[in-house]
């Protein structure tokens, strides 16, 4: 699924483009990828910054009480393929049945 948000929030990456994004609004569980990711293993759960290795028992715990297993990511577009895959594993492992993919369309900046 590719969304693209209503109102930009959280941390500031350089979402890709898509034309086909549909809008998503309303509160969801966000985890933001930055094009650090790769020297830093950090990323972003809302705007809370946490390790990668923490990642999946965070977004667990988030999941508990919600009977929406939904996660969206928001990735810069200089993020890797591969940790692009390490960070879908981990919310796999948590738990997560779908994930979207946050991005922008092409007349937004």
């Amino acid at each position: 699924m590719v969304a693209a948000p209503m109102i930009q929030r959280g941390i500031d990456v350089k979402l890709p483009q898509s034309r086909r994004a549909t809008s998503v609004t309303g509160e969801r569980i966000e985890i933001t990828i930055p094009e650090t990711i790769r020297q830093s293993s950090l990323v972003f759960l809302g705007k809370e910054q946490i390790k990668l290795t923490n990642l999946q028992e965070r977004v667990r715990q988030k999941l508990e009480s919600s009977t929406n297993k939904e996660v969206f990511l928001r990735g810069d577009s200089a993020v890797q393929y591969q940790d692009l895959m390490n960070v879908i594993d981990a919310l796999k492992a948590a738990g997560v049945q779908n994930i979207g993919m946050v991005a922008r369309m092409p007349s937004e900046r």
